[in-house]
């Protein structure tokens, strides 16, 4: 049996003429956006070429709003690992979906109210609960009863902190350090201050996850593994 399909005549009479196959495959919605971005175009000095750029720099504002945001090193106070004048790139949706910082981030905040009224850069030593204390009988930071080494990131020749503390986090907020000691104002030059010299997680901008200039200088930030072994505070769940 011939089982291959048939045109029938409705099948051939219901065929397209020539003249209606020539009709603008875009339809009405199609040619309706083309002609919105050529009256668009026709408006804008310079046409075209001005459109995307526009196209371009919205784009540019949207990612640099909610996404990612570059910032300049204005200080020697994250010195080995960030330079005066370098750029890095902080990722602004890192702590946005219920993810927390993590001891050993280095995060960008507003410090407005804590440390003064500009954005600052500081590596996370102690979250929410944790127990701060400087210094064991090595010269070393302790956290929860764990002495971390913090050597692979000081700046060369500094200890882990002139300055003697013992401090407990409160929830929500973080204890932060520069990591050049003997040029950072940090979390140590604040205790007396407003908020104790705990930054808010909530005034957290992002995670400093590249250097991206000078080009020599370009390369992801890591997590250190020193703070890996630090046990959870005391009564924490988990």
């Amino acid at each position: 049996m011939d089982t291959e399909a048939q045109p029938t005549e409705r099948d051939r009479s219901s065929r397209p003429s020539e003249a209606e196959d020539t009709s603008d495959p875009r339809g009405p919605e199609g040619r309706s956006r083309f002609a919105l971005v050529s009256r668009i175009s026709a408006w804008l000095p310079g046409g075209r070429i001005t459109l995307t750029l526009l196209v371009c720099l919205v784009f540019l504002l949207l990612l640099s709003t909610f996404v990612l945001q570059p910032f300049q090193i204005p200080s020697g106070s994250m010195e080995r690992g960030l330079r005066i004048g370098d750029r890095v790139l902080v990722n602004k949706l890192a702590y946005r979906f219920g993810a927390q910082p993590r001891r050993g981030d280095v995060v960008v905040f507003d410090g407005t109210g804590y440390f003064g009224d500009a954005d600052y850069i500081k590596r996370v030593v102690g979250v929410g609960g944790d127990h701060v204390v400087c210094c064991d009988k090595e010269g070393r930071i302790q956290v929860n009863g764990r002495s971390v080494d913090e050597s692979a990131f000081l700046y060369p020749g500094d200890g882990a902190s002139s300055v003697s503390f013992d401090v407990v986090v409160p929830d929500g907020t973080l204890f932060v350090l520069g990591d050049h000691r003997s040029a950072s104002s940090d979390s140590r030059d604040h205790l007396g201050s407003p908020g104790g010299g705990m930054i808010p997680v909530e005034d957290v901008v992002g995670r400093a996850d590249w250097i991206l200039w000078p080009t020599d200088h370009w390369t992801r930030l890591e997590r250190p593994d020193a703070y890996a072994r630090v046990p959870a505070p005391e009564g924490a769940h988990g």
